[in-house]
């Protein structure tokens, strides 16, 4: 019970952040407050998940588990849709897997549906490595990767007001994820100095061809290929550097362009390196619908866009195949606000509480530090060839059985 005569602004009263235990401000105090009710608001309802893999259940759980209930994995989206529609909960299922009987199915009992997927600040190493996520959308319009439908994002960026003070916590948080070179998956090592002095330096991020953004959101260029012709076409002066996609550099992944073909398209290749340490060298990104069009924006590099990422018609990037939905000018904190605050779930790995970006960014911070140990290489190494086995052993008997 509080005393009526509490008063916040006593400045005897110590706040502290209950993640790191740290004296903080009112002012951060009530961010805190505010993503934890966010997130209790957002798991109120209990779910149920249909069509989530073994490995990834624990982490599911650790994001949805809720007031009412943990999450509870069905063995068919009817059984979802039952137990739904008897706890007044949800159904939720991987995006990126096929979902049109899921949808249907919660339809039909008239519950609500809930598409998972990977958020943007993710985690050092690679979900196809089976690196779990620090953060996860749950979007119970559409995903944010497909444009052919609105998603929570979407209608976040068109509708939503934010507020000054969310602009200026997104602005510091912006600030420091450019100062601390922290991207979705952080990894790679910094690589060299790579654009020569006086030339107007091109980034072409590699895509996995077969992933769902592509498969949802690309246009005319579909392919890695495609776009570096396209890159080219528009920029024949420009020094253009090619960064494959890590997944299909590890070989986890489709999407390999042949070293002949590149002949003429791309000045240089980047395989290994980091690619929050390659953004300094350019003024320009050309993609798909990569989140490095995203991370490009946030340091402040010319962004075009070939298909139609969630990024795209804001008034931030150039478009080369517009969105009739979008259209509303969105300054680059409220981009962020939408994307990196308000639309996202996260959670602290150490404490197991929801919690918000800001906490994230310190925990990747200090997961790569640690993965940079001989230790953390170490492992690294075992993961990496886990799952390089695990794709080319079992992947094709999962698809077969499919």
């Amino acid at each position: 019970m509080i005393d009526r005569d509490f008063d916040p602004l006593d400045p005897s009263i110590v706040w502290l952040d209950p993640y790191d235990r740290r004296r903080v401000p009112l002012s951060r105090a009530l961010e805190i407050a505010g993503d934890l009710l966010r997130a209790r608001a957002r798991t109120a309802r209990r779910s149920f998940a249909v069509g989530v893999t073994r490995w990834k259940r624990p982490i599911v759980r650790g994001f949805l588990d809720g007031p009412n209930g943990a999450v509870a994995f069905a063995r068919s989206p009817e059984a979802a849709a039952e137990g739904a529609s008897a706890a007044h909960g949800r159904v939720v299922a991987w995006a990126s897997r096929p979902t049109e009987k899921v949808e249907a199915a919660a339809a039909e009992r008239a519950v609500p549906f809930g598409r998972l997927e990977d958020g943007f600040l993710r985690s050092v190493g690679l979900g196809a490595a089976f690196v779990g996520p620090l953060s996860l959308v749950m979007d119970e319009t559409g995903v944010y990767y497909d444009p052919s439908q609105p998603s929570d994002l979407e209608t976040l960026l068109r509708e939503a007001e934010i507020s000054a003070a969310l602009v200026s916590r997104a602005a510091a948080l912006r600030e420091r994820l450019v100062a601390e070179a922290v991207t979705k998956y952080n990894v790679g090592e910094p690589p060299p100095r790579i654009v020569p002095d006086g030339r107007f330096g091109v980034l072409v991020p590699g895509q996995v061809e077969d992933d769902a953004s592509i498969i949802k959101g690309a246009s005319a260029v579909r392919t890695n290929l495609g776009l570096l012709a396209a890159a080219r076409a528009r920029r024949p002066d420009a020094f253009i550097v090619y960064k494959p996609h890590p997944d299909v550099v590890a070989g986890y992944r489709r999407g390999a362009v042949a070293a002949g073909d590149l002949s003429g398209l791309a000045d240089a290749v980047v395989v290994d390196g980091s690619i929050a340490a390659l953004y300094p060298q350019f003024r320009a990104v050309e993609t798909m619908t990569s989140l490095s069009g995203f991370e490009a924006l946030l340091r402040g590099l010319e962004v075009t866009t070939h298909g139609q990422p969630f990024y795209a018609g804001w008034g931030l990037t150039e478009d080369l195949a517009p969105h009739p939905r979008r259209g509303r000018a969105r300054t680059l904190d409220e981009l962020v606000a939408a994307t990196l605050i308000l639309y996202p779930l996260y959670r602290d790995p150490v404490s197991g509480l929801p919690c918000g970006p800001e906490t994230v960014l310190d925990r990747l911070v200090a997961a790569r530090a640690r993965a940079e140990t001989p230790a953390g290489r170490f492992a690294g190494r075992l993961r990496h060839a886990y799952a390089l086995a695990r794709h080319r052993l079992l992947g094709p008997i999962a698809r077969r059985l499919k």
